[in-house]
């Protein structure tokens, strides 16, 4: 889709095809319904139309209501935060930078809201969140098509671009006179002086596809570190090793729904504070949608190591990703089952929502015909199975084992101090559900 497309795509035209696709789509009739559409309308225009409604319907896994209501590129949107991780950014970065009509002792009528730019801000789903959370926010992004559907995506889900001194009625979905635009610029190019705070999102994704290594980023990784030596909040994938994190720097990694969606790197004035040493925080776990956090801080660094005992604990991937699987052993009052896995066990079942707990039912030795036997004698028809530090595929071990009765189990293949054990353990619904 090219820009006068798009443009087309949002005009009175354009706006009735989409919601004559909107009411007929269906993924497995889409050849016939295009082939209709054309007959009273271009087809470049029926194309975008068909692909607008796809991604929108994908979009609600990560925007709910909001997708649809937005404009996506397919890019665009495998990058895009989720709405309920930028929300949780978007407040922490409130909270420090002061919000329209937070400031103590100030009318909300005449606060003013903390100067914040969006690099790279896509398809702004992080330019929404920032404008709903009270902050003046200015989206860059070099890309023309993408900064149009940027403005498109403002426009529909928080009204037009509002100064700060206009009267009247604030847009809708954002609290008070708050300025929320976008600017089509290399983000390189960009003036930061004049911004109390950075956010910015590195594309990841190339020509060849999605980019792993952070040296590929774009903008390049030397300008990242660059802006984390003033007051930024950059969002890179959730693998990026420890050895990248400047030592200035919290690297906070943040799960959602139990999968780990980003890690997110603070400087300046966002860095945190652990609560009761003042020290800053260099690493973080953060777990949505409780909000729960947990840091460096409150990491002893060891753990004792023990045979499994009645209930195994299996850490949350943020957990795992921040090095912090220690600290949720003081936690569940338990111990590793190995020094090098992250696996805890405890003889108490102790809510957290920073584990998935299970009650051990069976601890067995990693034997096929010995799993076989017990799971005959379980009857379990339905395994799901589970493995770290182990060199054994899921899928082959569930079809080498075949079960065949009418009962559900899982089952954990890991390593102990003492070799590698098959644990057979039921979820427990004291362990905090995913979203």
């Amino acid at each position: 889709m090219d820009l006068e497309v798009f443009r087309a795509l949002r005009g009175p035209a354009g706006q009735g095809l989409l919601a004559d696709v909107e009411a007929a789509y269906d993924e497995r009739a889409a050849i016939a319904l295009a082939t209709r559409l054309r007959r009273d309308h271009p087809a470049d225009l029926v194309a975008a139309a068909l692909t607008q409604v796809a991604l929108r319907r994908r979009a609600r896994t990560k925007f709910g209501p909001d997708a649809d209501r937005m404009f996506f590129t397919r890019d665009g949107l495998e990058q895009a935060t989720t709405a309920g991780v930028a929300a949780y950014r978007a407040g922490r970065i409130a909270a420090v930078l002061g919000a329209e009509g937070s400031s103590a002792g100030v009318h909300p009528d005449q606060a003013v809201a903390a100067q914040v730019a969006d690099l790279c801000c896509g398809i702004g789903g992080d330019l929404l969140a920032l404008a709903r959370a009270g902050l003046a926010v200015t989206g860059f992004d070099r890309d023309l098509l993408t900064a149009e559907i940027a403005r498109a995506n403002l426009a529909g889900l928080a009204g037009p671009d509002v100064p700060p001194d206009s009267p009247g009625p604030p847009a809708p979905g954002l609290p008070g006179r708050v300025h929320a635009r976008v600017e089509v610029a290399d983000v390189t190019d960009v003036d930061r002086s004049v911004y109390a705070g950075v956010v910015a999102d590195p594309a990841r994704r190339s020509g060849r596809g999605r980019v792993f290594d952070p040296a590929d980023y774009s903008p390049p990784w030397s300008f990242v570190t660059e802006l984390l030596t003033g007051t930024a909040c950059v969002k890179t994938a959730p693998i990026i090793p420890h050895s990248l994190v400047p030592a200035q720097v919290e690297a906070e990694w943040i799960s959602e729904g139990r999968e780990v969606k980003e890690a997110a790197l603070w400087s300046g004035a966002l860095r945190s504070r652990a609560e009761r040493s003042g020290e800053p925080v260099r690493r973080r776990a953060t777990v949505l949608p409780a909000a729960a956090g947990l840091t460096d801080a409150d990491d002893p660094g060891e753990a004792p190591v023990s045979e499994p005992r009645a209930y195994l604990y299996e850490p949350d991937g943020a957990v795992i990703r921040a090095g912090l699987v220690t600290a949720v052993a003081p936690l569940v009052d338990g111990a590793l089952v190995h020094p090098k896995i992250a696996y805890l066990t405890s003889d108490r079942d102790v809510p957290t929502p920073f584990a998935t707990a299970y009650r051990v039912e069976e601890v067995l030795p990693y034997d096929v015909k010995v799993l076989k036997r017990a799971l005959r004698a379980r009857d379990v028809g339905t395994l799901t199975v589970k493995k770290r530090g182990v060199d054994v595929d899921p899928d082959v071990l569930r079809k080498r084992l075949a079960p065949r009765g009418s009962a559900a189990a899982t089952l954990v293949v890991t390593r102990t101090a003492a070799g590698s054990v098959a644990l057979l353990v039921t979820p427990l619904s004291s362990s905090p559900p995913p979203a």
